[in-house]
């Protein structure tokens, strides 16, 4: 009888830790545009920017992201400095507040950060002459923004985000971003 009941139990267990359970991973994509300004150069200001952010919530109010930007002419005009461009590829940890729950409509503020990779490529004539410059420093962004969700699986996202390299080059440069939201 002992034998039996014990080996009820062990079956009990193994079904409760292998029982499918509901996912509670708040996974959303988000294509945005933006502008770059401040840091430690004015050439940038105003300079328009351009990515993709990919990301889940975990829980409800801890989750992680990969943020990827793009921003042609970074350094200014291609007559003044060539054709130029800054990439930037961040992991990044979200701590965000859901106001409404995780589906349906709702409200989430958020602060985010982390590091990665910011390269930067100049290449042709210019009123510098002829350049051939490219970089690829390790950097990493902090930043807060909201995202407001006008339905389950579709929202609005805005943010603002600071970005630097941990090169001599002492880039560093701010993000003003907007956004759709697919969960």
């Amino acid at each position: 009888m002992r034998r039996a009941i014990k080996s009820l139990l062990l079956v009990a267990a193994i079904a409760v830790v292998w029982a499918p359970v509901q996912a509670r991973a708040d996974g959303y994509l988000s294509p945005w545009a933006g502008v770059n300004f401040g840091g430690n150069s004015n050439v940038h200001n105003g300079r328009a920017a351009m990515g993709l952010n990919a990301g889940f919530m975990g829980g409800g109010i801890l989750g992680a992201e990969v943020a990827f930007g793009y921003s042609p002419s970074f350094f200014g005009t291609q007559n003044d400095f060539g054709h130029n461009t800054l990439i930037d590829l961040m992991g990044n940890l979200v701590i965000g507040i859901p106001i409404g729950g995780t589906s349906g409509a709702g409200l989430r503020p958020y602060v985010s950060g982390g590091a990665g990779l910011i390269r930067t490529q100049i290449d042709g004539n210019s009123l510098l002459g002829n350049v051939s410059s490219s970089n690829n420093d390790l950097g990493w962004d902090v930043g807060a923004g909201v995202t407001g969700y006008i339905s389950t699986h579709f929202g609005l996202r805005a943010d603002v985000r600071y970005y630097k390299d941990t090169n001599a080059n002492n880039l560093n440069y701010d993000r003003l971003t907007a956004g759709i939201v697919f969960r």
